[in-house]
């Protein structure tokens, strides 16, 4: 088979000279003109677009798809959106044989060319270039035989591994193609010095071929000494700890090349290789050669967001701590930094907007803390524990401060090539700092007792089984693969929580390339159910209200969401409004007649001016949903050097009560654009989603001084329609209608 690659030119060659273009003859005098044109006529047994990938005459196109759906392309020349392509008159008499050799690769032996280039401009700057193709008729493969031991390959398998079938055109492709599956199969079962042997006999009369593929497996081969170079820090036994064979084994490929990885992935060494050299027997000497890596790391940045303001994080990583690979990862965030002079300023959320209290707490620094200590290759190089400790404080601006501390043990298990299953039971001691609101809208309880247990600490303590596949090309910014991920969770007394509960969730992210675009597409699915038990391990009084942990409610809409809304902003949601701005429009604001607020009255201020109700007087709280289906479609392409740009379309709807209960759900759609800046630790992304402007009719709620003389919650008794994306006309309303997010890293 290697003398027909090699003698592949000179039989196209000898089919027949090449003829010169007449076309080009009559083309004006211009050294290399622009080919704006590349039309193919007579292709049809080939793919179109494979063959002019072959070439080196192209047209000039469009960069991506978004400019030529634009018509940016169309009414300007602008290299901006234009890739241009020139002629190169040598270059395309080359491709003439370069179409024939594509052809007769493919079975097509008496394929013929020709070229026409017609000038569509008076100075002949711009031409139009056409490769009239005669296929002519295929040889065809008359018999394919396949000779070996039957017990080695038997017909079911041969059926499977050969891409070239009898009835098809001589196509040395699919022929290479069948050698090399042939060949892999054969060296996972233990023979890597098998020998396969091709011959082809053509009948160039009847334009037939018969195949016949000679297959010597040898001997099984297996694993002898295993020799280690370059290793100065880092023992032996703990690279041998990372081979997932041994000595004696039977010697496959996919053994090797998992062992390689793994040895990567140990962030132990730079350069890894595991070669064999050449042996003519049946016991293979494995080669490994490594160059070590840093053991240890620090590392500091910093950033902001809408929604934490100024951050800072550091890390140390101690990849060989205490020796056998054994990693210590040290963790630590500091956030909502300059909270108080950022707050409610440019595009940062305000965290003083409450009903009544002190925003102090809120304008503190929240924190993060974590020390995780993971040993891989447990009993197996496909094991890994781990064990950590952690503790947070953490705060939504103006709804509730998360105090927390616990430690966690997990088991991961390697199940393929960058899929693993992990079991992780993880023991925390929680508390809840935050007004009666929340815990009315979020807990469903609004009676002062029952808060008052709530805002105890208390265990929320769940066991975990979670799976993840990652076959995405690049972790910062992926252009072709997918990833998925699944977690199963639950919470009861046996895992010693007092939030009890059943969680599972399943999100999976594609990427497709088309020529520099990438189209991305994301789907996340979830339900979580309370059970009744809860009540009773918190110390509260069972009234059949299900209590849920807000943390593990779903929530949608954010920068990473859907994009038209601001964080948690999409699904159920409640009112909240500041008891002075009720008494402004004239409302009775004791406890027993803030209820009966008519919110559509019309009130004076103190200069005679009248004072209604506004979107912006009320906070929209979310309540989290039971159930969450969430979609996504982004279709992303270079602009500029470093800029790209993206168009994007997310969607999400939440089940209120019950999972996946439609009749109360809440859902929207929302388009958007944004802008993308590529920097070693990922892209710095602009988007902007354009809210769809619905109009909810929401539940109010507010405080007054109760008969104890306690300030407590108090439910209005007319709803408020609320739409703040709609107020305004003309560029005002456009604005309003338009969320923007700033980040880094790409949404999915």
């Amino acid at each position: 088979m290697s003398r027909l690659a090699i003698a592949l030119a000179f039989l196209a060659v000898a089919l027949g000279p090449l003829r010169p273009a007449q076309a080009q003859e009559r083309a004006p005098e211009v050294e290399h003109p622009e080919v704006v044109e590349l039309v193919f006529t007579g292709v049809s047994s080939v793919d179109k677009g494979e063959l002019a990938l072959s070439l080196e005459t192209r047209q000039t196109e469009c960069k991506n798809l978004l400019f030529q759906v634009f018509l940016f392309c169309t009414v300007t020349t602008s290299p901006v959106f234009l890739e241009k392509y020139y002629l190169e008159r040598t270059e395309l008499a080359r491709d003439m044989l370069r179409i024939r050799i594509f052809y007769w690769r493919r079975g097509y032996r008496e394929s013929a060319v020709d070229t026409a280039v017609i000038p569509l401009s008076v100075d002949g700057q711009k031409v139009r270039v056409t490769i009239s193709v005669n296929e002519g008729p295929p040889t065809l493969v008359a018999s394919i035989r396949v000779v070996r031991p039957p017990e080695v390959l038997p017909d079911r398998s041969v059926e499977r591994l050969m891409s070239l079938r009898a009835g098809q055109p001589l196509d040395l492709l699919r022929l290479d193609s069948s050698r090399v599956r042939l060949r892999g199969d054969l060296w996972e079962q233990g023979y890597a010095d098998a020998r396969i042997d091709t011959t082809i006999a053509v009948d160039a009369t009847a334009r037939t071929a018969t195949v016949e593929i000679l297959i010597e497996p040898g001997w099984v081969a297996r694993i002898g000494a295993i020799v280690v170079s370059g290793n100065e820090r880092i023992g032996e036994a703990t690279i041998f700890n990372s081979l997932t064979f041994r000595p004696g084994d039977i010697y496959r490929r996919s053994e090797i090349l998992r062992s390689q990885r793994l040895l990567y992935e140990s962030a132990l060494f730079q350069h890894a290789s595991i070669v064999v050299p050449p042996a003519g027997d049946s016991l293979k000497v494995i080669d490994i050669t490594v160059r070590e890596a840093p053991l240890q790391l620090v590392r500091t940045s910093g950033g902001f967001n809408t929604l934490d303001y100024l951050l800072v994080e550091g890390r140390y990583a101690n990849s060989n701590w205490f020796g056998n690979a054994r990693r210590l990862d040290i963790r630590g965030t500091l956030a909502n930094l300059l909270a108080e002079q950022l707050s409610g300023q440019l595009f940062f959320r305000d965290a003083t907007a409450l009903i009544d209290g002190d925003p102090a707490p809120f304008l503190r620094p929240t924190w993060t803390a974590s020390a995780e200590v993971r040993q891989p290759w447990f009993r197996s190089p496909l094991n890994t524990i781990g064990a950590s400790v952690f503790g947070h404080r953490r705060s939504a601006p103006a709804i509730y401060i998360d105090a927390g501390h616990g430690a966690s043990a997990t088991f991961t298990r390697e199940l393929a090539p960058r899929a693993t299953a992990s079991a992780n039971y993880r023991f925390e001691i929680t508390q809840v700092q935050a007004g009666d609101v929340y815990f009315c809208v979020n807990f469903g309880v609004c009676d002062t007792p029952t808060i008052a247990a709530l805002q105890r600490q208390h265990r929320l303590s769940p066991f975990a089984i979670s799976t993840n596949i990652d076959h995405a090309d690049d972790p910062l910014a992926p252009t072709l693969g997918y990833r998925a991920r699944g977690d199963l969770e639950h919470a009861s007394a046996w895992t010693v929580s007092d939030f009890r509960y059943s969680r599972i969730s399943a999100e999976g992210t594609v990427y497709r390339s088309f020529g520099r675009s990438v189209l991305a597409g994301r789907l996340r699915i979830g339900a979580v159910r309370s059970l009744q038990s809860t009540a009773q391990a918190v110390g509260v009084v069972d009234d059949g209200q299900p209590i849920l942990h807000p943390r593990k409610r779903f929530y949608a809409g954010g920068s990473q969401s859907v994009r038209g809304f601001g964080e948690n902003q999409l699904g159920p949601r409640v009112l909240t409004i500041a008891p002075t701005r009720l008494a402004a429009i004239g409302c009775d604001t004791t406890f027993a007649g803030i209820a009966g607020c008519d919110m559509q009255a019309t009130g004076v201020d103190e200069d005679g001016n009248p004072v209604v109700l506004e979107d912006e007087d009320f906070q929209a709280r979310p309540l989290g949903g039971n159930s969450v289906l969430e979609g996504s479609v982004e279709l992303r392409f270079p602009i500029w050097r470093q800029i790209g740009g993206a168009v994007f379309v997310d969607g999400a709807i939440l089940g209120e009560r019950a999972a996946f209960d439609l009749s109360t759900a809440t859902g929207a759609i929302t388009p958007g654009f944004g802008v993308r800046y590529t920097t070693p630790v990922g892209p710095i992304r602009i988007d902007v989603g354009v809210n769809p402007c619905l109009a909810e009719l929401l539940t109010v709620v507010s405080e007054a001084e109760g008969p104890s003389g306690e300030r407590e919650i108090v439910q209005l008794e007319q709803q408020r329609v609320f739409a703040p994306a709609c107020r305004g006309t003309g560029v005002r309303g456009i604005l309003n209608r338009m969320t923007l997010h700033l980040s880094i890293g790409q949404a999915y």
